[in-house]
């Protein structure tokens, strides 16, 4: 609390808050991340907005059908999700960028009523360790059962949905070759595969996802046409 007090007197106007799920409450694919970035989703009050990892993460939306418009790293950008809904493990922002395992522990409750919103859910992608770990909590499965591994697939008993796990598409982790551009394009492929070959979402077969480094200048000069919030 005292981290966003600092914050929202330095940047009021900032968004500085608990970051709110976003998309469809019917989505067929939930999206959980680690927690809002700073500068991301702790200005904008969208996950995954205004910092790297979302230029990556949207444009894969995009290329498989997940989401209309053009991201724009704004929440007043106009893109909207379908059939797609992305939360965080973590609600508010964490010193450093890293939530203590009380944190996540405090916003346990919140990601389990979150998850059990979404009823028509058949695919869950979780982004990185922390978000596999709390998923698995929040539906009391034991962490030895279900290891986290890139590309991993999990089913729980009684639930309809499989568990995709996949590394963090944070900067970090692409500049070191931790998470390939192909690596997080083929969770994505197999999740969409899950949902249903029959869905009218699919990208078209062929069609070619622009590298990261030219969606991320792709976005900054959509930026410039936008007010910052």
């Amino acid at each position: 609390m005292a981290f966003r007090d600092i914050y929202r007197a330095k940047e009021p106007d900032w968004f500085n808050a608990p970051v709110p799920s976003y998309g469809p409450a019917g989505a067929r694919l939930l999206i959980v991340g680690l927690a809002p970035g700073l500068k991301g989703a702790n200005r904008t009050g969208r996950p995954f907005t205004g910092d790297f990892a979302g230029d990556l993460l949207y444009a894969t939306l995009s290329h498989f059908g997940f989401c209309t418009g053009d991201y724009a790293a704004s929440s007043r950008d106009g893109l909207q999700l379908i059939g797609c809904s992305i939360t965080n493990a973590v609600r508010c922002v964490p010193p450093q960028n890293k939530p203590l395992p009380e944190e996540i522990k405090a916003c346990r409750p919140f990601l389990k009523a979150t998850l059990n919103q979404f009823d028509s859910v058949e695919a869950i992608i979780a982004l990185g360790r922390i978000a596999h770990e709390s998923i698995l909590k929040a539906f009391d499965q034991k962490l030895a059962g279900f290891p986290f591994k890139h590309g991993a697939e999990h089913r729980f008993a009684g639930k309809n949905f499989t568990l995709f796990d996949s590394y963090h598409c944070s900067r970090y982790n692409t500049n070191t070759g931790v998470l390939t551009e192909t690596m997080f394009q083929e969770i994505f492929r197999r999740a969409r595969a899950r949902i249903g070959e029959g869905n009218t979402l699919l990208a078209e077969p062929g069609e070619v996802l622009l590298p990261v480094a030219k969606i991320r200048a792709k976005t900054v000069r959509k930026e410039s046409g936008l007010r910052k919030i």
